[in-house]
């Protein structure tokens, strides 16, 4: 049978360079590299890596083209619809959905790893009283190998599995820590009585003077948006825990690097940059002058939380979430706020002008979960928090996936070298 192949031939010698095609279950093939340097002594050049599958998964799958996202293979709309946010986590770490005794055994092993160690309390207040909720996420997450010394057996794969069910389990808690230490108020324990998402409100928003009653529509509202967030493939954060997994690094150590990755405004700090633009424009008085900077190519304005760098389409994402949002809005929103009233305005401007719709400028996830997020009174400091915790699912999949690969070897990738050729020191008294 003859193999797949694409041929490159090399002008300056005349040689044909033969390259075995790769094909996935779905998506667009790959020309194998792998023995292009060793063989021919050739490196690719891709900036940005757009153009490099550097890894085979089983977990994502995105058609940016067509607006598809699927988590092994359910499309996102149907998961957001009918599944809760442990359920797809379930699905993310074990290839398939559970049964209701699965779930409800995974669930209450979830719920039975929610507290941290108390001695761990105390790392919070080794950090300055107004540090940004992402630093102190940061290194709470990447201390946890010195609590949790007993799962960190990379080549275990129970041990693997109990960290990943730690991480997922314990990232709202630590999450909330980071929010009451930024304010102020005493931490609240984790309650096994409520929903994954309502233990995070529990735990943000209660305090012990007085009870609170969690509400179901932020309770969906933040289930909604975490399904939303918990894995999109080979972004830069997830590619961040892969290459520092490939070293054989802890996984607390590995999805701690994912969280700082994750923290950049061109990532999982664009919901955070949205509230940012609103409060820039100020007043829906202001839109047109700034619709205007944003259609200035020599304007360096960019209207945040519009068009997506995978989604040549609609997102498939904010079509689900932007039902949500207008529910949170009706519910939680204030009618005076001018940042509500500038959101919806700049929504409808994005969805009629022809400028954003002939360029595909529709409105994307984070602008939406932006919006949630600031109706919900959570701050927009804690914004990327929020995503790290959704997060946290797809990248202890992907981990785990990573670690079990046979062929699995350090990441190392190459570069063109465009410094000073070879030349000799120079003592310092003849410079």
């Amino acid at each position: 049978m003859a193999r797949d192949t694409v041929t490159i031939i090399d002008n300056a010698t005349g040689r044909r360079i033969e390259l075995e095609v790769r094909r996935g279950t779905m998506g667009p093939p790959a020309m194998d590299i792998s023995r292009l340097y060793r063989d021919f002594g050739f490196l690719t050049y891709d900036p940005g890596f757009q153009s490099t599958a550097s890894c085979s998964s089983a977990i994502t799958y995105i058609d940016g083209d067509k607006g598809i996202l699927l988590y092994r293979g359910y499309p996102i709309e149907q998961l957001a619809e009918q599944s809760t946010f442990l359920e797809v986590a379930y699905l993310m770490l074990y290839g398939r959905l559970p049964n209701a005794e699965e779930l409800d055994r995974f669930s209450r092993t979830i719920a039975k790893h929610t507290m941290i160690k108390e001695s761990l309390k105390s790392f919070y207040q080794g950090f300055y009283h107004d540090a940004h909720p992402m630093a102190s996420m940061v290194g709470v997450v990447g201390s946890l190998s010195a609590f949790y010394h007993d799962s960190t057996d990379i080549h275990d794969p129970a041990s693997r599995e109990l960290a990943a069910l730690r991480l997922v389990a314990k990232m709202p808690t630590i999450a909330a820590g980071c929010y009451k230490y930024s304010i102020g108020e005493p931490f609240m324990y984790p309650r096994n009585d409520l929903s994954y998402c309502g233990n995070l409100l529990h735990m943000m928003f209660s305090v012990p003077t007085e009870d609170y009653v969690v509400d179901p529509v932020a309770e969906k509202a933040l289930d909604m948006i975490f399904i939303l967030h918990a894995d999109h493939e080979q972004n830069a954060s997830t590619a961040t825990v892969r290459l520092a997994g490939s070293s054989g690094a802890n996984p607390f150590a590995c999805i701690s690097s994912g969280i700082t990755a994750l923290w950049g405004p061109a990532h999982g700090g664009a919901n955070e940059a949205v509230l940012k633009m609103l409060e820039e424009i100020g007043d829906a008085s202001n839109i047109p002058k700034y619709i205007a900077r944003a259609k200035d190519k020599n304007d360096p304005f960019r209207l945040m939380g519009f068009g997506h760098r995978v989604y040549k389409n609609y997102d498939p994402r904010a079509k689900i979430i932007r039902r949500m949002c207008h529910q949170v809005l009706e519910k939680f929103g204030d009618a005076n706020d001018p940042l509500f009233e500038l959101a919806m305005r700049l929504e409808e401007i994005a969805l009629q002008d022809e400028y954003f719709i002939e360029r595909k400028l529709y409105p994307n996830v984070d602008f939406y979960s932006g919006i949630i997020y600031k109706a919900l009174g959570i701050p927009v400091n804690m914004f990327t928090v929020m995503f790290a915790i959704a997060r946290t699912v797809g990248w202890v999949a992907q981990w785990m996936e990573m670690i079990a690969e046979p062929d699995q070897r350090i990441g190392r990738p190459r570069q063109i070298y465009t410094g000073h050729a070879q030349r000799d020191y120079v003592p310092l008294d003849q410079r």
